[in-house]
């Protein structure tokens, strides 16, 4: 374990901060996680802004699977010995950059701060992060536009570059029949058939007890893939270490209610599971798969989504959350969108190893705004491949023919403006993924 502790830190604070006796350090430990986790769920509960991915079981698991021996960095800061502000970062390349754990596993990425000294925590934790040389970085992925980071590096003396990250949308926790009426009268009218037949089909659903989570989560990803197994699966997802990371850290999560996993049986057969993570602001529809067979029957988004509505209100939570991503089946509902952010951040003083990786990040992201625009079929393509979709990609030579001819004549613009999709009639084709996927152009790991 390497850990530096500096003397009590001198950030600036706003008239009346609160006074006390405030320490930060660096835990680069390898087990530093374990080392505080109750300590870091209690100040996740005092946390306004926490979101699950920051649960302490998460970053765990995440790290047990992921991380690289050496590269845990925690920057941890404490009022009178209580833990009030927390960094949870991993070293990245050998000249000082960093990162947020969690990878492309995660829709939110935060820190987490004490609500009853929040400004002066935020200084603290800012003064506190090893930026100190000229090739130190930080890069951040899907921040939230309010989360408590943003609080943070209000305080850093040095650069804080922003560019756009994924979109995510979300609804209120409203009874379905007020969700309806944001949709116009013929498509609300089709979302109501669809919704009474799935509650005449006898579809029962039951959430897993914590000791039958990890059957569960089994349970999700082998009929995750039989659902896209068409038309793409993250290659990610059919790992051995994804499904033992969900498994873990879903477990944990389920037994002090962050986190739900709903089963749904039909004819006494098991036919869907859905994950929710649960958190006080919002409830998030994580992952889920269903048969095949049962898209035939029943509306699937509708099954699942009514289940999660259900678990978010009883819990009294106020926005049910789609996450990442712009799939059909999201947009029937007309979410409420914001856009996440993507945070690139400098030592104070002169910053090439920022600036070079700010550019990076620029170029890639004009890059894929040139192939949604130009070729979004040569894109799909290029989804498809670095997804490790090979079988589909050599098992459909009509759709590759489609895919050269895009790239020898350019595709018209592809409208901004989305009509709302009909939520009844012919079923509207779902995205050609089943989330969303990055391009080696839109990523720096």
């Amino acid at each position: 374990m390497t850990t530096d502790t500096p003397a009590p830190t001198q950030a600036e604070a706003s008239a009346g901060a609160p006074a006390g006796v405030w320490t930060a350090e660096v835990d680069r430990g390898d087990d530093a996680l374990d080392r505080i986790a109750a300590e870091w769920d209690g100040l996740a509960t005092r946390c306004r802004t926490a979101t699950p991915f920051q649960d302490s079981a998460w970053l765990r698991s995440w790290w047990r699977r992921y991380g690289r021996p050496g590269a845990l960095v925690l920057v941890l800061v404490r009022r009178d010995g209580r833990l009030v502000g927390a960094a949870a970062l991993c070293r990245r390349g050998v000249l000082g950059g960093l990162t947020n754990l969690g990878g492309g596993l995660v829709d939110f990425t935060d820190v987490l701060l004490d609500d009853d000294c929040r400004g002066r925590a935020a200084a603290e934790l800012a003064a506190a992060l090893p930026l100190r040389r000229p090739w130190h970085r930080l890069e951040l992925r899907e921040v939230h536009p309010e989360a408590a980071v943003q609080q943070v590096l209000a305080h850093h003396r040095g650069t804080v570059r922003r560019y756009r990250d994924s979109l995510c949308q979300q609804l209120p926790a409203l009874p379905v029949e007020e969700l309806l009426e944001r949709l116009s009268g013929r498509t609300a009218q089709r979302g109501r058939v669809k919704l009474r037949k799935i509650a005449a089909s006898g579809v029962q659903v039951d959430t897993a007890p914590p000791e039958e989570v990890p059957q569960a989560v089994a349970d999700l990803l082998r009929l995750h893939f039989l659902q896209w197994q068409e038309r793409g699966v993250t290659a990610e997802h059919r790992t051995e270490r994804f499904a033992a990371h969900l498994a873990e850290s879903t477990a944990s999560m389920a037994a002090r209610g962050r986190a739900a996993v709903h089963r749904f049986r039909l004819d006494g057969e098991l036919v869907a599971v859905n994950l929710v993570v649960l958190c006080p602001s919002f409830g998030g529809l994580y992952l889920y798969g269903a048969h095949p067979r049962l898209r035939e029957r029943l509306d699937i988004a509708g099954l699942v989504f009514g289940a999660a509505l259900d678990e978010v209100r009883a819990a009294g939570i106020p926005v049910l959350s789609l996450l990442r991503g712009q799939e059909r089946y999201k947009q029937r509902w007309r979410p409420d969108a914001l856009r996440n952010e993507r945070l690139v951040v400098g030592p104070p003083g002169p910053a090439p190893a920022a600036a070079v990786l700010a550019l990076r990040v620029l170029a890639r992201q004009l890059a894929v705004m040139l192939l949604t625009a130009r070729l979004p079929r040569l894109k799909e393509a290029l989804q498809r491949v670095f997804n490790g979709d090979w079988a589909v990609m050599r098992g459909a030579g009509h759709r590759a023919t489609r895919m050269r001819t895009a790239v020898r004549t350019p595709a018209r613009p592809v409208s901004r403006r989305c009509p709302p999709p009909d939520c009844a009639g012919p079923r509207a084709p779902e995205s050609t993924t089943e989330s969303t996927t990055r391009l080696p152009f839109e990523d720096t790991l």
